[in-house]
This record gives C-alpha cells, structure tokens and sequence, in this order.
C-alpha cells in the first residue's frame, strides 16, 4: 500500500462525522476535539465521556444507527464501530460525495489511513509502516514518546513566541533563515530538559540579539 502523508488544518471550520460510540469511538473524538475539529457523533449509545461531552455542546450527537445521507456537507468522515454493511454503505456514499474517509480496521473501505502519532506541544510525529506492520508503528510511537519529552513542548513554544520579533529585526530571510537553525542545532533544547530554563533563555538571547529577546519577553516576569 503507497501512503502520503499530510496534515490537515482547519478542522474548526468543517464538519467531521464520527460513527460509533465506543471507547475506540471516544478516543478518536478525544483527537479531533483537541484539533477544534466541529463533530458530529452518530451511534445508539455513546461512552460516559461521549455522552458528558454531549450534554456540554463540545460534539453533536444523532442518536441512532448512521442512514445514508448523514455524511451530507462533512469534510472528514470516520467509521470506528459499525454493523453489517455500514462500513460498505459508509465508504460508497463518502466516496461518491469526495469525502475524505477512513473505516477503522477495514483497509479496503477508507481512501486515508491514520499515522501512529506521538505528540509533544506543537510537536507531531505521524508514523506510519504502509499497513506491513502496524505493531511496529506503535513500538516506535512509544520509544518517541520517551525520547521527546515536554522540553520540545517548551522549546517550540519558545520558537512560536520569537517568530514575528525576529521577522520585525531580521527582514533578510538568509540571515533569519541561519539565526533559526542556530537556535535548533543549540543546546537550548538539552538546557530545557535538564530544567535550566534561565540558561536556556540566555542562549536564546545570545543567538538572537537583546532586542529580539527583550521583544520576546517585554512584560514578562518569568525570568525576575
């Protein structure tokens, strides 16, 4: 199976159908809420947690088996419990709609399938072995999870925060483009980790200038 791997935005301005109410249904609607994704879950029955998010307005709820035509106007659609034929029926109207769908567990009925990911802050690493061994995409999420630990979070929030002062200082994309590579091959992320936070951010200051650092931190207290 040849996979492309892509990332969706702006999940907060499309609809998304999740068919099922499981704990498989639950963890899935977990990821998309976290993206701001606008869902809209279809099943009898729906997980504590399902109904609480429910009752609360965070997802939409038909409360029934899915019927043809409910994926009407969605953008992503994802199967995660189904019975009988609902996963032949689910595939054949998104597919005929241009829907991007994926049947979990049915490989034959999705045009996308999900990565094993592990996430840190802004940090996503989507691993995916082209369905040969799907146990292994998992073994190495795991030892990615214990290799980037919160100081990427930390680092790249760092990265986030100094992206407009260093377009404001540095309007040569040459010179801004190695000041950003400095910053990531430094030991900012090593000073992080071992919980020199002070140290980091003098690194920060000496790769990128006082003024950019001081732009960073104007009204801040976190260094006082």
């Amino acid at each position: 199976m040849h996979v492309y791997p892509i990332y969706l935005t702006r999940l907060h301005e499309k609809k998304t159908v999740l068919i099922g109410g499981n704990h498989e249904a639950e963890r899935k609607a977990g990821e998309l809420l976290e993206r701001e994704a606008i869902l809209t879950v279809i099943s009898p029955r729906l997980t504590d947690t399902l109904r609480q998010w429910a009752d609360t307005g965070r997802i939409k709820w038909i409360p029934r088996e899915y019927r043809e035509g409910d994926l009407s106007g969605a953008f992503l659609v994802i199967a995660a419990e189904f019975n009988g034929d609902t996963n032949k029926k689910v595939y054949r109207e998104a597919e005929e709609a241009g829907i991007l769908v994926n049947v979990m567990d049915d490989i034959p009925h999705a045009n996308f399938s999900f990565g094993s990911i592990a996430k840190q802050g802004s940090l996503t690493i989507s691993i995916s072995t082209s369905g040969a061994a799907p146990t292994l995409a998992v073994r190495l999420r795991e030892r990615f999870e214990e290799e980037f630990g919160e100081e990427y979070g930390h680092f790249l929030q760092l990265m986030q925060n100094l992206r407009e002062p260093m377009k404001e200082y540095y309007s040569d994309f040459e010179q801004r483009k190695r000041i950003w590579y400095e910053l990531v091959d430094s030991e900012i992320i090593d000073l992080l980790r071992e919980g020199k936070i002070k140290e980091a951010y003098e690194e920060i200051e000496r790769i990128t200038g006082s003024s950019v650092y001081e732009s960073l931190f104007a009204g801040s207290e976190e260094l006082h």
